[in-house]
């Protein structure tokens, strides 16, 4: 998200106008429902996250234990349950 010096792109106005409720303050205008992004779309994490837990319950099913994979990807064995609940062990895609 980045910053727009209000006179540049709003015509006086609707500057005005707004000055009578925000005045000299910063204000956050959302944007359009239909321009909204899901989390992670932008960002590689979510795609990331999706093919690290899906290695994770192809692990599991081989037969490694809760407390190795918490061992192997640096998390703690509840996130790991969390995680095998999630995809895993209910055969869906993570």
């Amino acid at each position: 998200m980045g910053y727009k010096k209000a006179t540049h792109v709003l015509p006086q106005h609707l500057l005005r106008a707004i000055q009578e409720y925000v005045d000299g303050e910063y204000l956050y205008i959302p944007r359009k429902e239909e321009n909204r992004k899901q989390w992670g779309e932008v960002a590689p994490n979510r795609a990331q996250r999706a093919a690290r837990n899906s290695e994770m319950a192809a692990c599991r099913k081989a037969g490694w234990t809760v407390p190795q994979l918490a061992e192997r990807y640096f998390l703690s064995e509840k996130a790991v349950y969390k995680i095998l609940a999630t995809c895993g062990q209910a055969d869906r895609a993570c």
